[in-house]
């Protein structure tokens, strides 16, 4: 999609999300990437079907890259990885734990060889501590790290629908790379990033860690809610639709009460008169609330809000969103043709986004076998001696 990072080459030594996360915006940013499979491939590549045959995890995450299928436990797919390495500008892995290194892909060692490698290993609970050899998938870090705690409605705790805890490590992986191949420029030299899926999420719920700390009770869950901002949640309308809004601060609880609401009395009722007591009082603040927005057509709440300039939204379903006026789709090529994604967020002024295929798995071995250690022909003789069996 641009061109800022062409003449990077990203070796990645990558599976399901976090990792490939990283990669493909690196890939989208005009890197090279090379995806270094398993035997049989990425297991994401069997999440599901759903497009074409293909699987929805793996096109959103793996386009725009090479696919290279690599047994390390052979010596000589072992010694291509090398090659590459020697030659990488990064080397991104997320494998279990340990399996790098067992593998013989210690990120201390290839930067000896390669000083000017920026390595960045991705793991669940980071290398030190009780939890370093857990294996850790999204849920279960949703879980130990107290999201899911703070999530869902107040009868029991709940999920963030879509893999956040290897979103946010996804991100943090691909801003630290960024940094590191700035650094570089001005240095030489390479460096090693660590990270893990825990650690990210733990700074993503810095604020409920400190509500814990410094009150002793964590936030409670409200649902469609927000836990010390009041009005700020969901909110039923005349129609059965669901409403949303949200009134951060007096300016705007003032224009809330009198332009939407039509109730100017309640600005200084002493139960709502400022956000903390709103927070105590939210039973009797929704209530008042409620019986104004049941009774107003959707239309008219519209037209309200925007008066009074409150923020708002609808709760939508996928559906909806899939028809959203704001929605930007990008076409991407997939095995067998084409099909069309969310496209990515940022935008290039004046630059038409544009994103490189997803690649069937081991598309680009012959390729790459070639290139960096010549043995294409034994590998293309093998592959024929095995199609005939």
């Amino acid at each position: 999609m641009g061109a800022s990072l062409d003449g990077i080459l990203v070796v990645s030594l990558e599976h399901a999300v976090a990792a490939p996360f990283t990669s493909s915006r690196l890939a989208d940013a005009g890197a090279r990437v090379i995806k270094v499979e398993r035997p049989g491939g990425d297991f994401a590549r069997e999440y599901d079907s759903i497009v074409d045959g293909q699987s929805a995890y793996f096109i959103w995450l793996n386009r725009g890259k090479e696919s290279i299928e690599l047994n390390l436990r052979e010596i000589d797919d072992a010694s291509l990885l090398h090659r590459m390495l020697n030659r990488a500008d990064v080397f991104i892995q997320n494998l279990g734990p340990g399996v790098s290194k067992r593998l013989g892909f210690d990120s201390r060692k290839l930067r000896k060889k390669n000083p000017r490698l920026i390595t960045c290993d991705i793991s669940g609970y980071g290398e030190e501590g009780p939890g370093k050899d857990k294996k850790a998938y999204d849920l279960l870090v949703q879980a130990e790290s107290g999201l899911a705690s703070i999530t869902g409605s107040p009868e029991a705790p709940g999920r963030v629908g879509v893999s956040v805890c290897d979103i946010a490590t996804g991100m943090t992986a691909y801003g630290g790379i960024l940094e590191a191949l700035f650094e570089r420029e001005r240095t030489g030299e390479g460096k090693a990033l660590k990270l893990s899926m825990f650690d990210c999420m733990a700074e993503w719920m810095t604020v409920p860690f400190l509500y814990q700390e410094h009150t002793g009770v964590a936030p409670v869950r409200v649902g469609l809610g927000h836990p010390s901002i009041v009005p700020y949640g969901a909110y039923p309308i005349e129609n059965g639709e669901m409403v949303i809004i949200g009134v951060q601060n007096h300016a705007e609880w003032i224009s809330f009460c009198e332009k939407v609401l039509n109730k100017p009395e309640l600005i200084d009722d002493l139960r709502f008169s400022e956000n903390k007591k709103r927070v105590q009082n939210r039973t009797c603040l929704d209530a008042e609330i409620k019986s104004v927005f049941g009774k107003v057509s959707k239309q008219e709440l519209i037209a309200r809000l925007h008066a009074a300039n409150t923020a708002y939204g609808f709760v939508n379903s996928v559906a909806d969103l899939c028809k959203h006026p704001q929605l930007r789709r990008v076409t991407v090529q997939i095995p067998g043709g084409w099909t069309e994604i969310v496209a990515p967020p940022i935008i290039y002024v004046d630059e038409e986004a544009s994103l490189g295929p997803v690649p069937l798995l081991g598309e680009h071995s012959y390729k790459l076998r070639k290139e960096f250690c010549g043995q294409a022909d034994q590998f293309k003789r093998l592959h024929e001696k095995i199609r005939e069996i």
